[in-house]
């Protein structure tokens, strides 16, 4: 076989505000690579099929001496994150052709691998689109899971807030809240994603951009679990709104990544209510909950009792576009990247 493409989307600049397509990721078509022939010592090649955008890749599009949880991109180099691929050559005994492998990979369409090390072999039992194995069976569902399970403490009739309800996180948390007998207040940025937050059973549903998030939470609460995913003043309304004793769930503050962050004046709350917050990062939580995760939600997925959708990107020059939709909520639902067919 001639020596084909090997596209990337590489990390090109630190951007100011939000991420701009065609200067901080750029596509690049520079490197070939003979698929028949590229080296493997003892490895295997991946041909990579879907990659995932996800918000808090804002955040590694920083300058290295930035210390946080996760890495920075390296400038000049390919983007990395969670994606699905398939093995197409192997030398190693513990990947087979046909295989498909889920984790961090390169955003590029060959990678070689020396081995299985931060990557999962896909047990797709219930014939799932391996899309949704970066999505509501992958990163997002797992952060959902994970951390209601470690820190909602829920109890039936009391009352949730979730944010960008209808992401692949918030929408997900939705559903586990249902599931557990709480009335759930769901807030997102359209009023096609209001629809979609009362189609998976949200009690109360509205676009914050046209209703104050105070006064619907003053009137439909008080809160005792609180979902956030954007911080700022919305954090400030759950605050006011919280009830005595409240868990507060920290996922993460979209609202503050392009801007330099958002201000919270409301924190005394958290004395006078007693309230509980508790920040975390899903990957810690994954040694407790992780085989718990593949036994139960691809099941619900499949059975339709858990419901998700997602929004495909056609191809790696897509990513600059995708990324910057996830950053301004333009996405209609999860952003996947799909680069190749199986």
């Amino acid at each position: 076989m001639a020596p084909v493409t090997n596209g990337r989307a590489i990390f090109n600049s630190i951007p100011e505000g939000f991420p701009e397509p065609g200067k901080t990721i750029v596509y690049d078509e520079s490197q070939k690579i003979d698929v028949d022939t590229v080296q493997l010592n003892g490895g295997f090649l991946i041909k990579v099929l879907y990659l995932s955008v996800d918000p808090y890749m804002r955040g590694r599009m920083r300058d290295p001496s930035k210390k946080s949880y996760s890495p920075a991109f390296t400038l000049g180099q390919p983007m990395n994150g969670h994606g699905v691929g398939v093995v197409v050559r192997s030398e190693s005994s513990s990947v087979k052709v046909g295989d498909h492998v889920y984790g961090m990979l390169e955003f590029q369409n060959y990678i070689v691998r020396p081995n299985l090390e931060g990557l999962r072999i896909v047990d797709n039992k219930h014939n799932l689109p391996l899309s949704y194995y970066i999505g509501v069976c992958g990163m997002p569902g797992k952060t959902a899971y994970m951390a209601w399970k470690e820190y909602s403490q829920a109890k039936k009739g009391e009352t949730a807030f979730v944010t960008t309800g209808a992401g692949p996180v918030g929408s997900f948390v939705i559903q586990l809240a249902k599931l557990d007998g709480l009335k759930v207040i769901g807030s997102a940025g359209s009023d096609e994603k209001v629809e979609f937050m009362k189609s998976i059973g949200a009690d109360v549903a509205f676009n914050y951009k046209t209703t104050n998030t105070l006064e619907v939470l003053q009137k439909e609460g008080p809160i005792d679990v609180y979902w956030d995913n954007v911080g700022g003043e919305t954090l400030d309304a759950a605050l006011e709104a919280a009830n005595i004793n409240a868990r507060f769930i920290e996922c993460g503050m979209i609202a503050g990544y392009n801007t330099g962050g958002q201000p919270v004046k409301n924190l005394m709350y958290v004395v006078g209510k007693s309230i509980s917050m508790h920040g975390f990062i899903v990957s810690r939580l994954e040694h407790k909950y992780e085989d718990k995760f593949y036994e139960e939600v691809p099941a619900l997925v499949a059975k339709g009792d858990l419901k998700y959708r997602e929004q495909v990107f056609d191809g790696l020059q897509s990513v600059g576009d995708a990324i910057l939709a996830v950053q301004k909520g333009t996405n209609k639902a999860k952003a996947v990247i799909k680069v190749a067919s199986d």
